[in-house]
């Protein structure tokens, strides 16, 4: 049975009309449009579909829509500032970061989420943080080079 669910997503309120074990993942994507957040495995196990949830990185292919009500959620739309990108979105460009670039808007979550922590993160804990992050590309190094860069500026 649908219930309405009023979410905060990106700093927007939205009212939306779903089943309260709808995943995160299909309204995100879905009645939202907000296409950045990617569907990896479904189980929470990939890192592709990472969003913060109340500033914590979550994957939101397995998050029911009624676990989230009145929490904040910011999407890889979400970090940026209008025009204006978000300090890992620079240094992934510079550093060539991505390859395929499936993975890489939950790599920007979870590094988005150590850097709200950790201004100065060494390598080790970039590295702890991307963990659960799965890149089939082999980008990881270069990822942890951007993520230390945008720590650096």
């Amino acid at each position: 049975m649908a219930e309405h669910f009023r979410l905060t997503v990106n700093g927007n309120e939205s009212e939306l009309e779903a089943s309260p074990d709808t995943p995160l993942l299909y309204a995100l994507r879905n009645d939202l449009g907000l296409k950045g957040t990617r569907f990896g495995c479904g189980n929470g196990q990939c890192g592709a579909c990472f969003v913060l949830i109340d500033g914590h990185p979550a994957p939101a292919c397995d998050t029911p829509l009624w676990s989230v009500a009145g929490k904040i959620i910011t999407t890889v739309e979400g970090l940026s500032k209008g025009r204006e990108l978000h300090p890992l979105h620079n240094a992934f460009l510079a550093e060539q970061a991505a390859q395929c670039g499936y993975c890489t808007s939950g790599i920007l979550i979870s590094a988005a989420a150590l850097l709200a922590k950790n201004l100065r993160p060494t390598e080790r804990e970039v590295r702890e943080a991307l963990d659960r992050n799965l890149c089939r590309c082999g980008s990881h190094n270069r990822m942890v080079r951007a993520v230390l860069r945008a720590a650096r500026e």
